[in-house]
């Protein structure tokens, strides 16, 4: 099967055929930035991202575009807010996107835009949607003519009359239709402003994006897509500015991805009931958050609890365990083998082939609408299967088993790679995930390992009772213990 994308416009799966062969232009709508990033823009940001990196997988030239809204109202508030002007508070909030979208291994794109970089190329365009007749001047702000673009409304399925519920207009009885949006608008005393045809003023929000992604991609481009609440107003507008100049299609697919809900509500900052990705991270492995979001399907309405985080975790916790354990017997083993594939014995060759066809499996889940769900249950068969193969065979394995797991690892770790996911040492992701335990309980790390070592001491001494008093004393600290040929190792509960 070819990949195949639902497409917004049009409202069903269609077949994926990029403008040029083997090459694929995106464009994502990025942040405001002025304020820190919750869980609803890490969705996007790793629905957009694993996107970007299927396509590559898939062996396309992607150009990824994802930009920054630098100059809008929420920004100069905080600048006045914090006596500082917007491009201090622009700059302070991209650093800590950028952090934050490390962190969760969200790759960097082609290429990161700023709305107040291309100011040029927004008056260019509203100079074009005034000769198109699109476009109006009532003392020096600029509106958009909704009415004449006959196209108005066919990504959302709205009509004139219904739009106005929703969307974010200004009242202002300068606009001859309510539902016409502002292109320019006059800068107040003490807002940032350049010089324009029309007099000192900034764009308006949705110009920017109209301008960036034709600058870099053209007058039509393959994929446009933003979460769900951009098709309107946002998205609608941009295909009235770009169609209105240009009489092109904007891009051939729009996708979008769903909310995060928290009580049936969608997280946002507005409503005060956002999780901020920085603050997340103190307690759960960026994996755990990839895989929150991506064990559904990127149309999907997520909802976020505690409990849907613990899921995710246990699942990352089941993925690792089961890397850790093939890196001990490889390690084990010196990691090669002098076994090959056409010389194993039915056991192991029966194996293998189920491994062997995880990245076709994978790739009939992700080529269905970038199925990720599907995909990651596959990688949970995978593991079953694995975790199957090693309970069953002999404690020093045989070259044949040494081969079908190094074989069997390769081709998970580059599945996961495609997801985000896998990127850790399975022993640095178990001690990370402890520590986070512990600094969240209160917990002392040197307290922990000295009663562990204790222990140890004790039972050398065949100081059963000692032994046996420490092991109680952890675990009512809710500290787990298991007892290995060359060490012990500890957890929390």
């Amino acid at each position: 099967m070819s990949l195949r994308v639902y497409n917004t416009l049009t409202r069903q799966k269609e077949a994926f055929q990029s403008i040029e062969p083997g090459k694929i232009g995106i464009y994502a709508c990025g942040i405001t930035v002025y304020d820190l990033c919750h869980i609803g823009h890490a969705r996007s940001a790793i629905v957009f991202d694993v996107i970007n990196k299927y396509l590559q997988y898939l062996g396309f030239d992607v150009t990824f575009i994802k930009n920054f809204t630098d100059v809008d109202d929420k920004i100069i508030y905080r600048a006045h807010r914090e006596g500082c002007d917007i491009k201090g508070i622009a700059e302070k909030y991209i650093e800590a996107h950028n952090r934050d979208m490390d962190a969760l291994s969200v790759a960097r794109p082609t290429i990161a835009p700023r709305a107040t970089d291309n100011i040029e190329g927004m008056i260019r365009l509203i100079t074009t949607l005034f000769e198109k007749g699109l476009a109006y001047d009532v003392d020096g702000d600029v509106y958009y003519a909704v009415e004449k673009f006959k196209g108005y409304g066919k990504l959302s399925g709205r009509n004139l009359e219904d739009m106005l519920a929703g969307a974010r207009i200004d009242v202002n009885e300068k606009k001859r239709n309510p539902m016409d949006f502002a292109l320019w608008k006059t800068s107040k005393e003490g807002e940032p402003w350049w010089d324009s045809p029309w007099g000192k003023g900034r764009p308006g929000w949705h110009i920017e994006c109209s301008v960036m992604s034709q600058r870099y991609l053209g007058a039509t481009f393959d994929i446009h897509g933003g979460g769900e609440d951009l098709i309107f107003p946002h998205h609608e507008n941009e295909i009235a500015q770009s169609e209105g100049a240009t009489g092109k299609p904007l891009a051939r697919y729009w996708l979008h991805n769903g909310f995060v809900r928290v009580n049936s509500e969608k997280m946002s900052k507005s409503l005060g009931n956002f999780a901020a990705i920085r603050d997340m991270l103190l307690d759960y492995h960026p994996e755990v958050l990839r895989l929150f979001v991506l064990q559904s399907h990127y149309r999907s309405p997520v909802d976020f609890s505690e409990g849907s985080l613990r899921d995710a975790r246990m699942g990352m916790d089941r993925f690792y365990a089961t890397l850790k354990a093939l890196k001990d017997v490889l390690a084990g083993q010196g990691g090669t083998s002098d076994a090959r594939q056409g010389s194993l014995t039915e056991g192991h060759r029966q194996v293998l082939e189920k491994m062997m066809t995880l990245p076709e499996r994978f790739t009939e889940a992700m080529d269905d609408d970038f199925n990720t769900a599907r995909a990651i249950g596959q990688l949970y068969d995978a593991v079953r299967i694995l975790n199957s193969y090693l309970a069953e065979g002999p404690k020093e394995p045989s070259p044949e088993a040494v081969y079908v797991l190094g074989r069997s690892r390769e081709i998970l770790l580059r599945i996961g790679a495609v997801l985000g996911l896998f990127l850790d040492d399975p022993d640095r992701y178990f001690d990370a995930d402890r520590n986070r335990e512990v600094r969240k309980r209160g917990l002392n790390v040197e307290e922990i390992e000295g009663l562990v070592e204790a222990r140890r001491l004790a039972r050398a001494q065949k100081d059963w009772k000692r032994a046996d008093e420490i092991r109680q004393a952890l675990a009512e600290k809710k500290v787990s213990l298991k007892d290995t040929s060359a060490r012990t190792v500890w957890k929390i509960e």
